[in-house]
């Protein structure tokens, strides 16, 4: 776990962070399920949110609120984050990996088992704690050069 007093580590609980949101844990819930956000677990499966994941999730409030993206939307964009890119994965993975070859989801909501990715932990993952925001998303994906 993080550091105390970091953006990444995870203070609220489930029920605190939807309050902090002004949303329901009905609404929470489907975000974790279409792997729009990847919640920290404690030992006893306890779900913990940080402050990144809140502002993570703010993102996604204000593309579905303002901008009228829908969540299958938001999920297409995501997918199409170049991962492969960022993390260098082989072409071998690349080939087995359903992210790589769909674009329906990001890479940490699919149940890849290529070699590469099979015991990674997504929630610390550089694609996932790198496109955290809407800012860090758009800035992310200016900074990334072609292939």
């Amino acid at each position: 776990m993080p550091a105390a007093n970091q953006p990444d580590t995870p203070l609220f609980s489930f029920g605190s962070a939807a309050r902090i949101l002004g949303i329901s844990v009905h609404t929470m819930r489907m975000y974790e399920r279409r792997g729009l956000i990847v919640p920290y677990k404690t030992e006893t499966k306890q779900r913990r949110y940080s402050e990144t994941d809140i502002d993570r999730l703010r993102c996604i409030r204000s593309a579905i609120n303002v901008e009228k993206i829908s969540i299958e939307g938001i999920r297409g964009v995501l997918s199409l984050i170049p991962y492969w890119a960022i993390v260098h994965c082989g072409e071998t993975d690349r080939q087995e990996c359903p992210a790589y070859n769909g674009h329906s989801e990001p890479c940490w909501a699919t149940k890849c088992r290529a070699a590469f990715c099979r015991d990674r932990d997504c929630r610390s993952c550089e694609v996932y704690t790198n496109f955290a925001d809407c800012q860090s998303i758009k800035e992310r994906l200016k900074s990334l050069q072609p292939l």
